[in-house]
């Protein structure tokens, strides 16, 4: 059970315990959401959500299908500009910068707020290219030995290096699909970010794929700050220091993820860790 997990997992959040939409705040944090409310049209798919993500620590959003989760994560690296009819009111920072200042660099900012999706989709390019696309385009590495450290190094910390060092001229289509997922987290830190964004970045792949990822995050979490999507409640349970459950596009509540899965606050909240919905 998702709770027996929460019980289990190493070193629990340093935000505020308890479980409240006001809970949302953490001590440290890396970005905060004040009052997002996101349009797609007429249609209101985000109601108001305030929620802090704290410093080297791995957030997951938990929730039914359809309840705000991916809308809310798109919000923290401006993805949701790319939608037609999209609009979104409230303040969103990262290091207390305003990340929809209009004299903001959305490609910078991208940059610094990476994001893994939910299929895997490397680049019909070599195993090599697909890392070393970033930092040739953000001029993050000057020689070509530097790209190469930066490939490798970005290989190791995707726990891919040993898999692929003796093909990295071999097309990353050609892996496997957990190994894709870890060639496109390798390609996302490639550009040295501060936050990742993983959009369910398990739900195609099999249990052996997926403990190697979720070990993965773990290791990250040491190095940068996670917001994971995920449908899977032990999947949460395992990997994350804070939980935020939505429903229906409100932010339902919020805290220390051990304390979310044992003692829930809000009703909604037992109803769906409890499997009576979702």
């Amino acid at each position: 059970m998702a709770a027996e997990a929460a019980k289990h997992k190493n070193q629990p959040g340093k935000g505020e315990t308890g479980s409240s939409p006001s809970a949302g705040t953490s001590k440290t944090a890396k970005m905060a959401a004040q009052d997002v409310h996101v349009y797609y049209g007429q249609a209101h798919a985000l109601h108001g959500i305030s929620l802090d993500v704290g410093v080297n620590e791995v957030t997951a959003l938990i929730g039914p299908s359809g309840c705000g989760k991916s809308t809310f994560l798109r919000c923290l690296n401006r993805m949701n500009d790319v939608i037609e009819g999209c609009r979104i009111s409230g303040q969103v920072t990262l290091d207390n910068a305003d990340i929809y200042d209009p004299a903001l660099d959305v490609v910078q900012l991208r940059a610094r707020v990476g994001m893994v999706f939910q299929k895997p989709n490397p680049f019909p390019k070599s195993i090599y290219d697909n890392v070393a696309y970033g930092p040739r385009i953000h001029g993050v590495a000057n020689t070509k030995d530097e790209l190469e450290e930066v490939v490798v190094n970005s290989l190791q910390r995707a726990g891919l290096w040993d898999e692929v060092k003796d093909r990295l001229d071999l097309p990353g289509t050609g892996l496997s699909g957990g190994q894709q997922q870890r060639l496109c987290i390798a390609r996302a830190i490639a550009v040295s970010p501060e936050v990742i964004l993983m959009d369910e970045p398990c739900s195609a792949l099999d249990p052996i794929a997926t403990a190697k990822i979720e070990e993965l995050i773990d290791e990250l979490r040491a190095n940068y700050t996670i917001v994971i999507v995920t449908h899977n409640m032990q999947q949460a349970a395992r990997v994350s220091q804070r939980t935020a459950f939505f429903h229906l596009g409100e932010m339902v509540e919020a805290g220390e993820t051990e304390a979310l899965f044992t003692n829930p606050k809000d009703q909604r909240t037992l109803g769906y860790i409890t499997g009576r919905y979702g």
